[in-house]
């Protein structure tokens, strides 16, 4: 048998002596243990392959692939090789700061096989030359014969040979909220993942019953080693804001060459000294990249980190917080997300009336009272007929710990409501044999010795089939019987199907006195009513849908549960908020994007519930709406969405129900599992991109218009003698200090009131649009002209020397770079109360330049090296008015487009 075989799918649909047979193996011996040590040798040991790690130099060299990360570290040698000390440490240290930050958190790196490795298990009994012995799970080989019981792990891919009510809970591998009844009958050959009922999947838990298999697959083979191999090859883009930081890097750096080559030529040409041409060219090739962009940008990120881990939210990855604030799609899970993944009895339906359950008043009312004897037997039968329990570990009389079935635990909270006890009503009531849960039956059956003689046979299960088996109809009174005619069933199913329409799940009870405990336990049943369960969505759910709405971003439910379920938390929840039913999609009818049609596409794309769906089909949805231009974010708790986290543009595990594996894939993990968290990510995501975007905006106007004031001057001096405005080393001192102080104030902003009221950003939407680099280029000239203009009028009018003027035109741009802070208010906001005057870091950063300013002229030693002159009372206001003239024309032309803007 090759290794190709044993990855020959449908065992699940083969009778079992067809899978024994395929195995070589008889299911009352097992394997012998020569036999296992060949398959061992042959097939390897029953474990996860290891991912490779990355190591501490990997990730500190990942910080350094930035673009302008690499134009700043030219910059910075050659800053150092001309000996412009000041300029190379503030380089050197802009640099250590972001790469410490990002190598800090990037250390904590995906490691998602680690954790699916985790879920092996430790030991199983298997039975190997007719006897029953323990190994580890990692010894297992195809054909191996393991018996299995309540609390065991499933240790590789089983085929069951043996199912005694067995159950297991395959939430995190497929989605299912409810355990699955196994069974060795085989499944349909096209069944999905989630209805192969006579397969036992590695990483699932067993909650109760007990059972035997054979298994079919193992290690890398199964379907959890299939999951894995999807996490470990899903590629991962590089983020939005990485790819648009790096775009505008690239974008700079020729920006740079041509500026420094332009300027270095046009002086040489007018007659300035090379030496000090070369000098200024390097100086303004540097001040023309904005070297706070980094460190703005990771600081910025790092806050809106910490804003995020007061709401409850994680952030694996810096870049994950602005990311979200792009998301246009959100695929998000339903059970344990959009729902509390609680089961609780939500309505009773009888012949006497309808009730409805609230369990938080623990109240149970309908038309007829909560009195009535009806009620309460439908009731008794639900507590009776359970093998579910309800703990009391403090004896305060209420349950605080719960063990077994979600369905069943639901329905024994309901029991208390009206003070019935499992406990209790077990002294009166004695069982004396339990019929188990039969998939071919659909029911399950308890006998209990009752006091009047004889038993009391209580049966719950599917409606359809309890209804075929009763025969009489509870009266109101539990008074007398009628019987119950066909036209009464079809009225039942018709009740149950409306119920199921609203999300229920339903449960049909009946009951039988009988004189013989051991007679048939599903014949002559009286029909006593209808139970319907729900697991209901998280209170805060809607409102979270309705903000993402409103800001643009689609709800998309992807869940592995049934279709029914799935639209009617859907139509709860306001995923699909169309008045009509919602749209939902089988995951048999996904296919891979690059076969779809331009109509599959479109029916995808407008599709808000997909149900039923694999590992593959969540990649598919993945890639689908990223080729479309989508920014995608996927939440998720199981192992199931490890892969699909990882491909998303960002990825949202579940915190409190999440698997290891889905946390550690994820970008970023909400440890309240609250999907309002995610709002809330998406609003600070908008606002740090904002804040971002008005940092390399304040950085490259004021830069630019450096560059422009020096061209012009060093272009006319060599004909006139026109001074240069600024000298190289004053250049440097301003880039250093009146930039990178107010970017990161404005990095830190708390954003605009309408931040999510705007529609998302596009997928490759850049930093700065085609209307932000004119502004930049309007801007940069304003303040150009006004810099040149403080120079003129101070060396022809006022009659300053040389020295003189320059400090006044040096102080000239450095407060205008200060004052032009105000213009980057929104439109729409007022001049005093708007997000830049409500920033107390821009107060702070203003008051700090200006101190440091002040020191530039009058610090001994420093206005030394600064060539900087006191400008007397006349220079200082020559200052204050040259450098008002943009922020006057700002403040005009944000009143001009607010007074534009619809009232």
């Amino acid at each position: 048998m090759s290794k190709v075989d044993r990855q020959t799918p449908g065992h699940f649909s083969r009778p079992v002596e067809e899978v024994l047979k395929y195995l070589d193996v008889k299911a009352d011996r097992g394997l012998s243990e020569a036999e296992v040590q060949r398959r061992r040798e042959r097939d390897g040991p029953n474990r996860l392959r290891e991912a490779k790690r990355r190591g501490a130099g990997r990730i500190l060299l990942d910080q350094f692939k930035s673009m302008v990360i690499i134009v700043l570290v030219i910059a910075g040698t050659v800053a150092f090789s001309f000996r412009h000390w000041a300029e190379g440490i503030a380089i050197a240290a802009v640099l250590l700061v972001n790469a410490g930050i990002g190598f800090f958190t990037e250390w904590k790196a995906v490691r998602s096989m680690e954790a699916l490795r985790e879920m092996g298990g430790d030991t199983i009994r298997v039975r190997r030359d007719g006897i029953e012995t323990e190994v580890q799970a990692e010894e297992l080989v195809p054909g191996d014969v393991v018996v299995l019981e309540s609390g065991d792990l499933a240790p590789a891919d089983v085929r069951l040979i043996e199912s005694n009510n067995l159950r297991v809970n395959e939430a995190a591998l497929t989605g299912e909220s409810i355990p699955v009844l196994k069974q060795v009958e085989a499944a349909d050959a096209d069944a999905p993942l989630a209805e192969r009922n006579s397969m036992l999947y590695k990483g699932t838990t067993v909650n109760e019953g007990s059972g035997q298999g054979v298994v079919t697959a193992t290690g890398m083979d199964t379907e959890l080693g299939r999951i894995s191999e999807l996490a470990e090859s899903a590629e991962k883009d590089t983020t939005p804001l990485q790819k648009r930081l790096d775009h505008l890097g690239r974008r700079l750096a020729w920006m740079t060459l041509a500026f420094a080559a332009a300027i270095a030529g046009l002086g040489l040409l007018a007659g300035q000294e090379t030496e000090k041409m070369i000098e200024t060219a390097i100086a303004l090739g540097v001040a023309a990249i904005p070297e706070g962009l980094p460190i703005v940008a990771t600081i910025a990120l790092a806050r809106g980190m910490y804003l995020m881990v007061r709401k409850n939210v994680l952030i694996n990855k810096l870049p994950a917080v602005e990311t979200l604030g792009a998301t246009r799609v959100i695929f998000t899970d339903k059970t344990g997300t959009l729902t509390e993944n609680q089961m609780t009895l939500r309505r009773i339906s009888s012949p006497a009336g309808d009730y409805e359950v609230d369990e938080e008043k623990k109240k149970v009312q309908g038309k007829n009272g909560s009195d009535r004897p009806l009620l309460h037997r439908i009731l008794e039968v639900g507590v009776l007929c359970n093998n579910a329990a309800l703990v009391d570990t403090d004896n305060d009389r209420e349950p605080d710990e719960e063990q077994g079935d979600p369905t069943e635990t639901a329905l024994l909270r309901a029991g208390f409501i009206l003070d019935m006890n499992r406990e209790d009503r077990l002294e009166q009531k004695p069982e004396v044999r339990e019929v188990p849960f039969d998939s071919d039956a659909m029911m399950m059956a308890t006998f209990h010795r009752i006091e009047a003689g004889g038993f009391e046979v209580d049966v719950k299960g599917a409606p359809n089939r309890v209804l075929d088996a009763c025969t009489r109809m509870a009266s109101e009174g539990l008074d007398g019987d009628r019987p119950i005619e066909e036209v009464n069933r079809r009225e039942w199913r018709d009740r149950a199907e409306a119920m199921a329409g609203e999300g229920l799940r339903l449960l049909a009870v009946a009951d039988k006195i009988v004189e013989n405990a051991e007679e048939a336990p599903y014949e002559n049943l009286r029909f006593l009513g209808l139970m319907g369960l729900f697991d209901p969505p998280r209170e805060e759910v809607r409102q979270a849908i309705e903000q993402c709405r409103d800001a643009g971003i689609r709800v998309v439910m992807v869940t592995g549960d049934q279709p029914a379920t799935a639209g009617a938390i859907a139509t709860q929840t306001e995923i699909a908020k169309d008045g009509g039913k919602p749209l939902i999609m089988h995951g048999n009818e996904l296919k891979d994007p690059d076969e779809m049609s331009s109509e599959d596409r479109r029916q995808v794309r407008e599709t808000a519930i997909f149900a039923r769906v694999s590992p593959e089909q969540k990649l598919h949805l993945i890639k689908l709406m990223q080729e479309e231009g989508e920014t995608v974010a996927m939440t998720g708790d199981g192992v199931n969405d490890a892969p699909a986290l990882k491909k998303a543009d960002i990825g949202v595990a579940m915190g409190r129900r999440g698997t290891d594996a889905a946390r550690q894939a994820a970008d970023m993990v909400l440890r309240d599992d609250a999907f309002s968290s995610i709002v809330a990510a998406v609003h600070q995501g908008r606002i740090i991109f904002d804040n971002i975007r008005k940092s390399v905006m304040f950085m490259l106007c004021t830069n630019v218009a450096e560059v422009i004031a020096v061209a012009v001057a060093s272009a006319a001096g060599g004909f006139t003698g026109f001074p240069l405005p600024l000298l190289p080393l004053q250049i440097l001192y301003l880039n250093v200090v009146t930039d990178v102080f107010p970017a990161l104030a404005l990095g830190m902003g708390k954003g605009a009131p309408d931040v999510m009221k705007r529609k998302p950003r596009l997928r490759d939407e850049p930093v700065l649009t085609r209307a932000h680099w004119s502004a930049i280029g309007g801007w940069s000239v304003v303040i150009a002209a006004c810099v040149l203009g403080a120079l003129i009028v101070a060396f022809y009018r006022l009659g300053f020397d040389q020295r003189q003027a320059v400090t006044a035109s040096f102080l000239t741009l450095a407060f205008g770079k200060l004052w032009f802070v105000f213009n980057l208010r929104s439109p729409a906001s007022r001049l005093l109360d708007d997000d830049i005057t409500r920033n107390p870091f821009i107060a702070a950063s203003i008051a700090l330049c200006t101190a440091l300013l002040i020191a530039a002229v009058y610090l001994p030693g420093l206005s030394t090296v600064l060539k900087t002159q006191d400008p007397g009372l006349r220079g200082w206001l020559l200052v204050l008015g040259m450098s008002l003239i943009p922020f006057v024309l700002g403040q005009g032309l944000r009143l001009a487009q607010a007074l534009r803007e619809p009232r």
